[in-house]
This record gives structure tokens, C-alpha cells and sequence, in this order.
């Protein structure tokens, strides 16, 4: 099992890349339940039974259920703007999500304001327009992964500084022991698709500013993979995968920081038909400390001491997350003073190094004084001026 920490940057840039492979994945037409040349009414009346039926109020605390709504939200988006709709028919889903840029079709004058990076989503359909197909082939390898499995968890501050492991319960699709995730019924083999001829990938033509043109598309009954089970595996219903909880072990590293990310390849959703699995992503978060404040790999923390103390020196014990150390104050410190103790903070992500533990001395201003100790006061000060 590979483990491995991310940065925000890079785990929100995937995430995002992971959005949009998803919206390309699903048919609108076929999340609302409705043909290709429904009218605007029609498709305006499936969005209402389904979004009703699906309402997260009625299946609280189920995650299946939450997707599905969003899809039903997410497919009523686009087909239920009559413009969006129709940059859907002829690109998919990004051509939706772009198609302010498109305004008016008036030649390529809609690309105006577009960058390269605007562009991204297209390269994908137009290598499924004009040829290659490998668009197709890389939606279809998406629609076969697994999906992804975010948690987050709150670990002790002691587990950060010394690293731990954590077994974690999860419910997720799991590869079908029945037919070892082929889906195919044992004894039983899988067969060529016969709605895509083997091909994985579907072809319709579409009007466009560019003219008439062939659109390929992953095919909805192999979900482009090209074949079939002969017999689907009764328990799994040729999924290849199905629900089950399992256990997972997660190593916290010492050093880890708060809102940090750890990514476990291949601990996901299981892959259609042994297609790869899914990722897992854990977010971490590090529960404070009473005693100490970290500040990166460093480690704060206050001492308070006496007056008397202060003037004239002292040692200390103080408490650091290695455990205690002695700290040799000097006559003359002075309030806020910080003394730094080397090597004494937190552990260095990935490395035998350690932060350091900075002390700040607070010196403790008594607010009543007895008559012997006023007396000694009144005596210091005559002495000292």
C-alpha cells in the first residue's frame, strides 16, 4: 500500500481535475430520466420528481443518495438552460460549463477572452470529433475507476510528535469475491458489447458552426470496456464490486502538520470490472495542547517565575514534548524574556531533524506582600537608590 502526504495546492488541483472527469462521465439525459429530444417542459418535470424523490431530507446521513441529488441538480443545470443544453448536445460537458464563451456563433468570434488554459476541457472532444478517439478511451478508463474516498480524522498532539497508526472503518465498494471482480457469473465468460460492437465507444453525428460531425461517446452498456458477462454475477449484478465496510491502516508521520493530507493509492472505490481502484485521502487534523503552542516544527511554551528568581538566577524544569529539561536562568532576566532550548521541538516531516522549543519567562508580580516582606522591599529599594 502506497502512502503518501500531498499539499493543499496540489490536492485541491486534483480534486478539481477529478470534478470534471466526473461531470464528463454521466449522460444528463439519463440522470433526469429523459430522451434526447425532450422538450424544455418535460425535462423541467423530471427535475422536479427526481429532485423530490431524492431530497437529502429524505435520506439523511446516506451518501449514495447525496450524489445522486447533486447529479439530478448538476444535470438540470445545464439541460434546463436552453443554450447550455444545446453546447451540451454538440461538445458534452464542458462545452456546457464553457459555453458563455460561445455566445452567438458567430464564426470563432465566441473563443474571444478564452486562454490556453480555458481550452483544457475541449482537448479531450475534439480529439473524439476529428479522430485518434483517445478522448473517449480516457473517459471511458474514468468511467471504469473507482471513485475516490475522502475522510478526515483528529489525531492527539503526542501522536504528531512521536507518529502513530490509525485503523480506520470504512464503507466502500469492494472487489466482488463471488466472481473475483470480473462480474461475470462463475463458470460463465464475458462477450463482446453488442451495443458498441466490441468498440467501447458509441458514434452520433452532430450539426456544428464546424459543419456536420461524428461524436464519439463512451458506450452506456459496457461503460467502455467492449464487453459483457455473459452471465452477470448474481451477487454483484456484473458490477465486478460491491459494498462492503473494511479496514483500513493509516500511519501517521511524525512531524505532520495541522490540515495536511495524506493519500493512500489504490484504498478507494474498487474499479468496475478490475479496472484500478480509487485513491483514499485523509485529512488530518491535530488536536492543540494545553501546554505547548507550535509554531512549524517549533514548539512555545511560558514559564513563570519569581521575582527574586529573576533577580538572581535560577533553574528551572521545563516541559517539552521530548519530556523534561533543565534551563539555567541567569540573574537579571528580564519579563518576556525567551531562552531557546535546540532540538527540542517538533519532528521535521520525512527527516531525523527537530524544530527548536523557545521559552518565554514571565517573571510574577506577587499582589500581597506580608509585613516582613515589605519591610525587606522598603530595604532594597533604600539600598539601591
Amino acid at each position: 500500500m502506497h502512502q503518501e502526504i500531498i499539499s493543499q495546492k496540489r490536492y485541491w488541483s486534483e480534486r478539481t481535475l477529478r470534478y470534471h472527469a466526473a461531470h464528463m462521465a454521466h449522460d444528463f439525459y439519463e440522470v433526469l430520466g429523459v430522451e434526447r429530444n425532450a422538450s424544455q417542459e418535460d425535462i423541467k418535470s423530471a427535475y422536479r420528481k427526481l429532485s423530490k424523490e431524492w431530497h437529502p431530507d429524505k435520506h439523511k446521513g446516506e451518501k449514495e443518495a447525496e450524489q445522486k441529488y447533486k447529479k439530478i441538480n448538476e444535470a438540470y443545470e445545464t439541460l434546463g438552460n436552453p443554450k447550455k443544453r444545446q453546447m451540451y448536445d454538440q461538445f458534452g460537458a464542458a462545452g456546457a460549463q464553457a459555453g458563455a464563451g460561445f455566445s452567438g456563433f458567430e464564426g470563432f468570434q465566441g473563443f474571444r477572452g478564452f486562454g490556453a488554459e480555458d481550452l483544457g476541457g475541449f482537448s479531450d472532444i475534439f480529439e473524439s470529433f476529428f479522430g485518434g478517439g483517445r478522448g473517449t478511451r480516457a473517459r471511458a478508463q474514468r468511467e471504469q475507476r473507482g471513485g475516490d474516498i475522502e475522510v478526515a480524522i483528529t489525531v492527539p498532539f503526542d501522536d504528531v510528535v512521536h507518529g502513530a497508526k490509525r485503523t480506520l472503518s470504512l464503507r466502500k465498494q469492494q472487489k466482488c469475491s463471488v466472481c473475483d471482480g470480473r462480474g461475470a457469473q462463475p463458470g460463465s465468460k464475458t462477450v463482446s458489447c453488442s451495443t458498441c460492437g466490441g468498440t467501447g465507444q458509441v458514434t452520433r453525428t452532430v450539426q456544428s458552426f464546424f459543419g456536420t460531425l461524428q461524436q464519439n461517446s463512451v458506450c452506456t452498456e459496457c461503460h467502455g470496456s467492449g464487453t459483457v458477462p455473459e452471465e452477470a454475477c448474481k451477487r454483484c449484478g456484473g458490477e465486478g464490486r460491491v459494498d462492503e465496510v473494511a479496514s483500513v491502516t493509516v500511519e501517521v508521520p511524525a512531524g505532520i502538520q495541522d490540515g495536511q493530507t495524506l493519500r493512500l493509492r489504490g484504498q478507494g472505490h474498487a474499479g468496475r470490472q478490475k479496472a484500478a481502484a480509487g485513491d483514499l485521502f485523509i485529512h488530518v487534523r491535530v488536536e492543540e495542547d494545553a501546554r505547548f503552542e507550535r509554531d512549524g516544527d517549533d514548539v512555545r511554551s511560558e514559564q513563570m517565575i519569581s521575582v527574586p528568581d529573576a533577580v538572581l538566577g535560577t533553574e528551572i524544569e521545563v516541559e517539552t514534548v521530548h519530556g523534561g529539561v533543565r534551563l539555567k536562568v541567569p540573574a537579571g532576566t528580564q519579563p518576556a524574556q525567551v531562552f531557546r532550548l535546540k532540538g527540542k521541538g517538533m519532528p521535521v516531516l520525512g527527516s531525523s531533524r527537530h524544530g527548536d522549543h523557545y521559552v518565554t519567562v514571565q517573571v510574577e508580580i506577587p499582589r500581597k506582600l506580608s509585613r516582613r516582606e515589605k519591610q525587606l522591599l522598603e530595604e532594597w529599594k533604600n539600598v539601591s537608590q
